[in-house]
């Protein structure tokens, strides 16, 4: 990433925890992998532009209804202003409910803590509150990458159903890779189709309703899986930040350990952004057609101090 040292160089500075990006940046950093990003990744993304079509990698904010892991469903309310204006308020918003970025306040690692060493204590959402969403409400722009894993497991002839629990190990996304001819490149921004979405889509409403309650274990995920080769795949490409379709980012049910979930070693130890829930089918199918699976990416996260999590406000532009 840049002339950031490799993955197993990690970390820069003693006493931080193993293969973490704590100091990197700073003593302070609230960014992340963030912070390699700048005009030149712009200006990267912009070549990927060629015929000017834009995809929304946004779900509804009203989905999955019912919502999953015990967040409520969003109220919205329409009112008058005046006689020739009307204003709108939410209740209940849940900025994680839908698509979805976690900021680096969203997930500690169960022995080190959260990025950068911060503890929970500080963040209080009020000014100078660390590893919150708006540290990156200047926008993450960057060249975007898919990997379409049914379509690559399907050409394998390996069985892949997004409503089981399938690993997607690093080598997957590897070979995924090599067959749509598409390179991963340092500042990439990538994004995973898992089919989840899509099939979530398709459910009936007593499916739907017995997956937010988990039913007798009835949410089962395709996702990626917990190998500690993963961390080492994305950081060592010089992917700024990772995201799919599916509500767990990781492949579910899995046990929240050390050495086995993936949000500990991301958010917590490199700083890397991670976006579950993200609307990729169509941009995949564009991406299939044209066999090109660049594009221009580009997201605004809210400008809330401290904020936990954000709708990623996301475009692809082919």
């Amino acid at each position: 990433m840049r002339d950031l040292p490799a993955y197993d160089q990690l970390p820069v500075a003693s006493g931080q925890p193993p293969h973490s990006a704590w100091g990197l940046w700073g003593a302070h950093d609230s960014r992340g992998t963030v912070n390699v990003l700048g005009p030149g990744d712009v200006l990267r993304a912009t070549a990927e532009v060629r015929e000017g079509t834009v995809f929304s990698l946004n779900w509804d904010l009203e989905l999955p209804s019912p919502p999953f892991f015990g967040r409520r469903a969003l109220e919205h309310h329409i009112e008058p202003l005046n006689p020739n204006a009307f204003d709108d308020y939410y209740n209940r918003f849940y900025p994680q409910a839908s698509s979805q970025w976690d900021a680096l306040s969203h997930v500690q690692h169960p022995e080190h803590g959260y990025y950068n060493g911060r503890t929970g204590a500080e963040f209080t959402g009020q000014p100078g509150s660390p590893n919150g969403i708006d540290a990156w409400s200047g926008g993450i722009v960057s060249r975007g990458v898919l990997l379409d894993m049914p379509e690559y497991f399907a050409s394998t002839g390996r069985s892949y159903r997004p409503d089981e629990k399938v690993d997607i190990e690093p080598d997957d996304l590897a070979a995924a890779a090599a067959r749509q001819g598409t390179t991963i490149s340092d500042g990439d921004i990538l994004l995973i189709r898992t089919g989840w979405l899509g099939w979530y889509m398709s459910a009936s409403t007593d499916l739907r309703i017995a997956l937010a309650d988990d039913a007798a274990g009835a949410l089962r995920i395709a996702g990626l899986s917990g190998s500690p080769d993963l961390p080492r795949f994305l950081w060592d490409k010089g992917v700024v930040a990772v995201a799919t379709d599916n509500p767990t980012f990781e492949s579910w049910p899995r046990p929240m350990k050390v050495g086995d979930y993936q949000h500990f070693d991301l958010l917590a130890l490199l700083g890397m952004p991670i976006g579950e829930l993200f609307v990729l089918d169509s941009l995949a199918q564009h991406c299939a057609a044209d066999s090109r699976y660049s594009f221009m990416f580009t997201s605004a996260p809210l400008n809330k101090v401290g904020g936990i999590g954000s709708p990623p406000n996301a475009l692809a532009i082919k």
